[in-house]
């Protein structure tokens, strides 16, 4: 596969944004029609219903693009992935609809990686030199691809709780697995990356600024993105030579996957644990993720998704530094892990220690949220009004007519 050029991944990635952005209005419209919204409950941080066919969306322009990049290169290798992805979206609609039993999604789920990727070399088949260990036999492989795919599945899912959110870590997900698809020069990933990057920025822009055109990216994109992560995740780890070379220079690649995914894997195993602890279901909802505690801190949307973005980047460049000061791979995954059990388990039991007695941190923290409300406001509101042209005049004759 020849090098894909800077102008063509600019061109892709332009034509997934495109294409999104085309599709928008169309499924906004489909989705306000057929009454397929997120209704408000005890637990949901939205005050009315809210369409859900964001992932539809999402994974339109992703088609598009890789299509037209398909003509250009060899991608035959992102078909299975395309597949799982296709899948999921369905099985995250139909969730989004009707509400099916945890059960039957995550069977689902568990098929979905066993049968669509597993056989297609996506899975986790070395430790890459983690506590000595290199290639590891097929029958550990596979069990160990299927529960860090579905582990990555859900873990996406349950990170979607405020605007921004899951698309803005899918795309911060993207940006890093990219780079260091484009240091190993593994072409697919890199394109796949770039493509993903290109179809949820507009899809953001909308979550994030629009009024009238706000859309959730609902179960069906977040199952959709979770698959593209764990991909990018099994892809890295799988035992290929092209990343030998980074491996004998001391780059641990399971503790910068672990970074990359620290908030939406570590929290998830907090709520999970918690839950079980209580003697609830893990999948039982609630209101303890970490994106609910900065929402009671009083952080606005954009704020609290910004910074969950950040802790989460905080974990990634400390693994970075200490790579680059020469710590070996087991340091580097311990670091990891202690960082990021810090900003999940240790963070959000601080904090809630600290809102009991309403402490010094609980109050500076509290003012901080305070600075995080701007919206409506002065460029914010210049961006809501762009991503609403001509939606707020049609809302409003829907209104008068009514």
């Amino acid at each position: 596969m020849r090098i894909p050029s800077s102008l063509l991944l600019t061109l892709l990635f332009l034509i997934a944004c495109l294409a999104t952005q085309w599709i928008f209005p169309r499924v906004l419209n489909v989705a306000l029609s057929k009454n397929i919204v997120d209704n408000p409950d005890f637990r949901k941080l939205q005050r009315r219903p809210i369409p859900v066919l964001g992932g539809a969306c999402v994974y339109f322009g992703m088609v598009i693009a890789l299509c037209i990049a398909n003509i250009c290169f060899d991608c035959n290798a992102l078909f299975p992935v395309m597949c799982a992805m296709t899948i999921m979206l369905c099985v995250g609609i139909v969730d989004d609809i009707v509400d099916l039993k945890p059960s039957l999604r995550f069977i689902i789920e568990v098929l979905v990686v066993a049968v669509a990727l597993c056989p297609n070399a996506y899975m986790i088949n070395s430790l890459h030199g983690l506590w000595g260990v290199e290639e590891i036999s097929v029958f550990l492989a596979v069990p160990l691809a299927i529960v860090a795919g579905v582990g990555i599945i859900n873990a996406i899912n349950l990170v979607d709780g405020v605007d921004g959110l899951s698309t803005g870590y899918c795309m911060m997900a993207s940006l890093l697995f990219g780079i260091m698809a484009a240091l190993v020069e593994d072409w697919p990933m890199l394109i796949l990356a770039v493509i993903a990057l290109g179809a949820l920025l507009p899809f953001l822009f909308h979550n994030v600024f629009g009024k009238y055109t706000k859309m959730f990216i609902g179960d069906g994109g977040t199952l959709l993105m979770g698959v593209m992560i764990s991909v990018f995740v099994m892809n890295m780890l799988n035992a290929e030579p092209l990343y030998i070379e980074y491996v004998l220079k001391g780059m641990g690649l399971i503790p910068f996957t672990l970074a990359v995914l620290a908030v939406p894997v570590f929290d998830t195993l907090r709520v999970m644990t918690m839950r079980i602890l209580r003697g609830y279901s893990p999948f039982r909802p609630d209101k303890t993720h970490l994106h609910h505690l900065f929402i009671e801190l009083g952080f606005s949307h954009v704020g609290t998704t910004v910074s969950i973005l950040i802790l989460n980047v905080l974990v990634v460049i400390l693994w970075f530094i200490v790579y680059q000061l020469g710590g070996s791979i087991d340091l580097q995954l311990y670091v990891v892990l202690a960082a990021s059990l810090a900003i999940t388990f240790g963070f959000y039991k601080l904090m809630r220690l600290q809102i009991a007695k309403s402490g010094a941190i609980y109050r500076f923290m509290a003012r901080i949220g305070k600075w995080t409300h701007f919206e409506r406001k002065g460029v914010f509101l210049f961006l809501q009004r762009v991503a609403d042209h001509g939606r707020n005049e049609e809302a409003d004759t829907d209104k008068k007519i009514s």
